[in-house]
């Protein structure tokens, strides 16, 4: 194969492999199942011959069927009464025989399959949700869908359609071996012609491969645009741009429809050509058994009874070819998927001495000169020179203008992020990947954007302490400020609250996250902005909730309202990625020119 095929097939080679290591003993059980189906079904052949001699139309003793005088000898044995029904016995119980062995094999390739796609399914799964958090900046979270439910199922398909390709190609070899004990020279005469169309039909599979890398990226965009759509469907019906959205879809419909049948089309043509081909062959061998190398009648139907079973596996072997070539773009680009995140996988956390542990902070949080860049290449930095110590069991504040950085910090703290320079030091040791990976074990944070799963009250809670009990839960909604309207709910804590918490406001939202945050009893509280939907009175009231937490646990808080951060032990102040003032609210309140100053002014005169 040239240098540019080889990217293509290595990754269909990989599926392979991990089938084989998947199945293990049963994959070849399936192909030595597949080589006694084949064989039963050759042997049912040959017992025609002692049929056609009992009826007349073959000679038995004549030779013209190898082995067939050996066949048909014990039969002589038989009353002639007795001998039709003896052979057919025998044949029956042969294409019993095969037919049960053919469901046995049937429900085994089932299992293997299935098993298979769930196999992959889960390997991709947790391929990508242990992935760290830059894997999932640079990409869309749209085009994880797109893999695991259009491109998995694809491969698991290729991976099989390779296995059906290597059962048909023991099949055929099986027949080709006895067509040629039939007659050689009838059966080289057929090879010769199927290997001829073969060749011809190479660029079939070559338009396959580039049909299959046309539905993969229409597919992706299907999905991703579908996903964005929906994502934004409240824009979408706001600002009346349906009719913007129906173009742009039915567009992608019509190539995509353009694309199927264009495939259907080009495998239509195949089996065409075979088909043709068949007729032709089959005209032409007649002639010259008869003309020719005058074939007895006999042999003559068996070789064309052999012709009928052989030359339908080599239009087989052309679809299959044209199918896994359809799929060959899904391999690679699963492949390259899994390759990725595999390479920002988490580490685990490092075995801790015992008695240590870094899941509960007790000193606080430290950074040293850091550095972080989203793009290495571009020369914007999220932070820069970033020196900063937030103590634990106190609540630290941190404020800014939009873009200054303050979720970056936050993501550094935690461990979602790695500096590019410089140090995090929790309690006085480096956080590392492995080590942020258990931090989080005990750290709680609630997002400006609050995400909440398409179940229950009770089953988004309990996502975050399956452990807990309803008296525990009611509990963290009352500390939230929820327990009121999750009261009022149809079905109380067993209310379904629709996709992304659609049924609830954005503050009631915001309320359940933070239940669901502080049931985990975490060592650090971390809320980002996530008091920014909340009336006053809802606020004033978290912050009460908060007062009492001082002490218990460690808080940070990005806040863009700044009256909700008077009781801050500390104000960390950024702007454009580096810290400009920190202190208390007074202090940092009365400093002249100060950001602190200027933003408490820009909303004094929007609130007045």
């Amino acid at each position: 194969m040239s240098g540019k095929g080889k990217p293509d097939v290595a990754p269909v080679l990989f599926y392979l492999q991990k089938l084989r290591a998947f199945a293990g003993p049963k994959l070849y059980a399936n192909l030595a199942g597949t080589i006694v189906v084949s064989m039963l079904e050759g042997i049912g052949i040959f017992l025609l011959a002692p049929m056609l001699g009992l009826i007349g139309l073959m000679d038995a003793s004549s030779g013209s069927i190898p082995l067939l005088s050996a066949a048909a000898e014990p039969l002589q044995r038989l009353p002639s009464e007795m001998r039709l029904p003896a052979v057919l016995a025998v044949f029956l119980i042969l294409l019993l025989g095969q037919g049960l062995l053919q469901r046995l094999l049937t429900n085994l390739s089932a299992e293997l399959e299935q098993g298979f796609i769930r196999h992959l399914r889960l390997e991709l799964y947790q391929g990508l949700i242990q992935s760290n958090w830059a894997f999932f900046l640079k990409r869309r979270r749209s085009d994880f869908i797109h893999h695991a439910t259009i491109e998995l199922p694809r491969v698991s398909f290729g991976v099989f359609m390779c296995l059906r390709l290597a059962t048909t190609l023991l099949f055929t070899l099986i027949q080709i071996g006895f067509a040629l004990w039939l007659s050689a020279p009838l059966t080289l005469a057929v090879l010769v012609c199927g290997l001829a169309l073969a060749a011809y039909s190479r660029s079939q599979v070559r338009k396959s491969r580039a049909l299959g890398k046309e539905t993969t990226e229409l597919m992706q965009r299907y999905v991703g645009g579908m996903t964005d759509h929906f994502n934004g469907i409240k824009d979408i019906k706001g600002n009346r741009m349906e009719r913007q959205h129906l173009s742009w879809f039915r567009a992608l419909c019509d190539r995509l429809e353009g694309n199927l049948v264009q495939f259907t089309r080009l495998q239509s043509a195949s089996q065409f050509h075979y088909k043709a081909a068949a007729s032709v062959l089959i005209a032409l061998f007649v002639y010259f058994a008869f003309a020719v190398l005058h074939v007895q009648a006999g042999t003559l139907v068996f070789i064309v009874l052999v012709f009928s079973r052989l030359w339908p596996k080599f239009s087989a072997l052309q679809s299959n070819l044209e199918q896994i070539g359809q799929t060959v773009p899904a391999f690679r680009h699963l492949r390259e998927l899994q390759q990725a995140s595999e390479a920002a996988r988490e580490p685990e956390p490092p075995r801790l001495a015992e008695g240590g542990s870094l899941a509960r902070v007790a000193q606080g949080f430290e950074l040293r000169d850091v550095s972080f860049r989203y793009d290495r290449e571009q020369d914007t930095y999220a932070l820069q020179g970033v020196n900063l110590r937030i103590p634990a069991h106190r609540m630290t504040a941190v404020v800014g203008r939009s873009g200054a950085g303050k979720s970056t910090l936050i993501d550094m703290l935690i461990g979602l992020v790695q500096p590019e320079r410089g140090q995090v030091l929790v309690d006085g040791k480096p956080l590392g990947a492995g080590e942020a990976y258990e931090l989080r074990r005990s750290v709680s944070y609630v997002s400006q954007d609050p995400f909440l799963f398409h179940e229950s009250v009770r089953d988004n809670l309990a996502i975050a302490a399956p452990e807990a009990s309803e008296s525990q839960m009611w509990e963290a909604l009352r500390f939230a400020a929820a327990d009121a309207f999750v009261e009022r709910l149809p079905e109380g804590l067993d209310t379904v609250l629709g996709d992304r918490g659609v049924r609830l406001s954005g503050g009631e939202r915001q309320r359940i996250v933070l239940a669901r945050a502080i049931l985990r009893n975490p060592s650090v509280l971390v809320l980002d902005e996530a008091t920014s939907a909340l009336d006053g009175e809802r606020e004033a009231g978290i912050q009460e909730a908060l007062e009492r937490l001082r002490g218990r646990m460690t808080l940070i808080v990005i806040a863009h309202r700044l009256s909700t951060i008077r009781g801050a032990d500390q104000i960390v102040v950024l702007d454009n990625g580096s810290v400009v003032q920190q202190g208390g609210y007074a202090q940092l309140s009365e400093e002249r020119g100060g950001l602190f100053g200027k933003l408490l002014s820009y909303q004094a005169r929007a609130s007045g």
